[in-house]
């Protein structure tokens, strides 16, 4: 009976189990139409989330948060992993997987192309893709660094939005992408681990914090 009561007492005891995702960035805004908002970062230990760091200033698209296009400004929402970042300086500390990207260096937005929403390489005249629909990486000031979250990757829908980042602000809203400042956005990659499979959770509202509160 004894060792009964002590097992349960045991049992009783255990933390949480951990979550898939241990790494969460919030990004939320008042309304669907709003274009700045907040980006906050939570880490899962013992056993409950902690929030990191923010909230900081965020900014989204110039068409607010909703259903992701080629064709609107407009910052998708739901919950997406971040697996690689990317930027034509040097890896400013992270842990992900990073390319430093030069002149040769594309993200293709051209929705007839077979690369649509991928990272391709080539020189202008060489290119297979329409060039003068996607994006010189190395060309766009924002982009000193940035991490890529995973819409619309796999599978990709062809026209259903590509080349979203997180990225240095501008001060102004965006094409799609979540910009902070450069400071913080250094923190948040520096913060990010690949073994704790991070994700960026877009929504209006409460609606962003659903991947922490549901396991808090």
């Amino acid at each position: 009976m004894l060792s009964l009561i002590a097992a349960a007492a045991i049992y009783v005891a255990l933390p949480p189990a951990a979550p898939e995702h241990r790494q969460v960035l919030v990004v939320t805004t008042a309304s669907p139409a709003a274009t700045v908002g907040t980006l906050e970062a939570y880490t899962w230990r013992r056993g409950s989330f902690h929030r990191t760091l923010g909230p900081v200033r965020a900014f989204v698209g110039s068409e607010g948060i909703g259903r992701g296009s080629e064709w609107h400004s407009r910052t998708p929402s739901g919950v997406f992993t971040l697996t690689e970042g990317f930027g034509w300086a040097a890896n400013p500390g992270t842990d992900m997987p990073y390319r430093k990207v030069g002149s040769s260096a594309w993200w293709v937005s051209d929705t007839t192309s077979p690369a649509y929403n991928t990272m391709q390489f080539c020189r202008p005249s060489t290119c297979s893709f329409d060039t003068s629909v996607s994006e010189p990486l190395a060309s766009i000031a924002v982009y000193r660094h940035a991490m890529v979250f995973d819409y619309n990757r796999s599978p990709i829908k062809s026209g259903a939005g590509s080349a979203f980042f997180l990225h240095e602000s501008a001060g102004a809203p965006t094409e799609g992408c979540v910009a902070i400042n450069g400071d913080a956005l250094k923190r948040v990659m520096r913060w990010l681990r690949p073994g704790a499979t991070p994700v960026i959770s877009i929504a209006v509202g409460a609606r962003a914090y659903a991947p922490i509160s549901s396991t808090a």
